[in-house]
């Protein structure tokens, strides 16, 4: 699935990309003296984008001016979203692991992600994981949110995470440095009563 929104991707970029150098390359040229083709919308140089008569055509429809403010208001949404598609930190999707002999192989990134969950999960004291994978595919780096239970130390729950599920996730997938960005946050618990 993502392969296809990434192929979508670059082939709506690259069709807007040619048909916005096209018009400006030709709006250049004419402006520049080259003579403009019998389908072109302007004569030469010195035409107007608009003309009087084309600006006041729809003056009277009362749906016009709707319509243009909708239309485009819908094209700003549809750029909005695509500008939050394409800049969204987006989950690795797969790891290259070096096995040594020259190859390689691939390693999902969500079973890694799970694998790293379940032993942060087991380190004393963590009530919850959530792994995210980022960064490239030979290089990643990893988001992990803990859970805390209200008895623990969070340096101890850190160092505990570092020291076993991070290096045990680096080493199985033969990485030389795995990066994470770590968020403690403690559980909600009531007061406790004093006897």
């Amino acid at each position: 699935m993502r392969a296809v929104l990434r192929t979508v991707d670059r082939v709506l970029l690259g069709l807007v990309g040619l048909v916005l150098v096209a018009l400006g390359g030709s709006v250049l040229a004419i402006g520049l003296g080259a003579s403009a083709p019998s389908w072109w919308l302007h004569d030469g140089p010195h035409d107007v984008l608009l003309s009087a008569t084309e600006r006041t055509r729809w003056r009277d429809a009362g749906w016009w001016w709707p319509a243009v403010i909708a239309v485009l208001a819908v094209l700003l949404l549809l750029a909005l979203w695509w500008l939050v598609a394409v800049v969204r930190r987006r989950r690795l999707a797969e790891v290259l692991v070096d096995t040594g002999d020259g190859d390689g192989a691939v390693l999902r990134g969500r079973a890694l992600e799970a694998v790293l969950a379940q032993e942060a999960e087991r380190t004393d004291g963590v009530e919850r994981a959530k792994v995210r994978l980022t960064g490239r595919r030979s290089a990643p780096a990893s988001r992990i949110r803990l859970l805390l239970a209200p008895h623990v130390d969070p340096g101890t729950a850190l160092d505990d995470l570092t020291a076993h599920a991070l290096t045990h996730a680096r080493v199985s997938a033969n990485l030389t440095t795995l990066p994470a960005e770590v968020h403690l946050r403690g559980v909600r618990h009531g007061a406790e009563r004093v006897g």
